[in-house]
């Protein structure tokens, strides 16, 4: 940095978001063509370049940040203000998945049979595996909140014992909601109650592994003595996302599972 007189970072050219933007691509054309034709050739590809891309960029950044020293304090806080953007854009995308639930269970229409859930649905028990998985939710939230202590206490084996933890626990919450999928009475085509339940439920295990992959990518970085007691906003950003998805958790829970049944 001593070459500057400021201490923003110019990020240097790079090929990652025109790779990522090519793998998006690939991916939303794979998933048509999956869907109508049943070829999972694009759909692979897409998701080869997106794992390429990711790896490469955040290794850019780790580079960056953790060796090179661009992330300046004034850096890390555009990175906060971007992270805390990031989510509230989030927070809208998941408000129009409840915005379509509550539609449509609060006046039910008559081709619902006039009631919700509609006639012919089975809801699930609200206090059996929902249940269990809110449990193991709010479980990891702890753990996390324990770990991000111990990194700023400088406690290096309690964190990587929190970090380890939450990782364990967002793989059993997807275990168990993928084995609820396989036993759910009703399907994603069953009308309105199956699409809203399957796509706000879906995409939040989805955003429960994306969460699980970004704290297992902290634990790397935490056994490489990356993160120090002053300079972890790595750790801090997958700490505030998963926290998010376990906010949206609960709402989806007293919402979906419990009311809505």
């Amino acid at each position: 940095m001593t070459h500057q007189a400021h201490s923003y970072h110019m990020v240097d050219p790079s090929p990652w978001p025109l790779t990522g933007a090519a793998a998006a691509l690939l991916m939303t054309s794979g998933l048509a063509m999956w869907f109508h034709y049943g070829t999972l050739v694009l759909l692979n590809a897409g998701m080869f370049v997106m794992l390429l891309t990711t790896l490469q960029w955040w290794r850019d950044v780790v580079r960056e940040g953790t060796f090179q020293g661009h992330h300046t304090k004034l850096v890390q806080q555009g990175l906060r203000y971007g992270m805390i953007l990031f989510i509230t854009s989030e927070i809208f995308f998941f408000l129009g998945f409840f915005w379509a639930f509550y539609h449509s269970s609060l006046a039910p229409t008559p081709e619902l049979g006039g009631q919700w859930p509609p006639s012919g649905i089975t809801p699930m028990n609200p206090f059996e595996v929902p249940l269990l998985n809110t449990a193991v939710l709010l479980a990891s939230g702890v753990t996390i909140t324990w770990a991000h202590h111990a990194i700023m206490e400088g406690w290096r084996k309690e964190a990587i014992q929190g970090l380890s933890l939450t990782i364990l626990l967002g793989m059993y919450f997807t275990l168990l909601q993928a084995l609820e999928y396989a036993e759910a009475s009703f399907t994603l085509a069953d009308a309105t109650y199956g699409s809203t339940f399957f796509v706000a439920t879906g995409f939040h295990g989805l955003h429960v592994i994306i969460g699980t992959t970004f704290i297992l990518t902290c634990l790397a970085r935490q056994m490489m003595f990356h993160f120090t007691t002053a300079h972890h906003f790595g750790f801090e950003a997958a700490a505030w996302y998963w926290h998010f998805v376990d906010v949206v958790w609960l709402l989806l829970y007293i919402s979906i599972y419990w009311w809505g049944s």
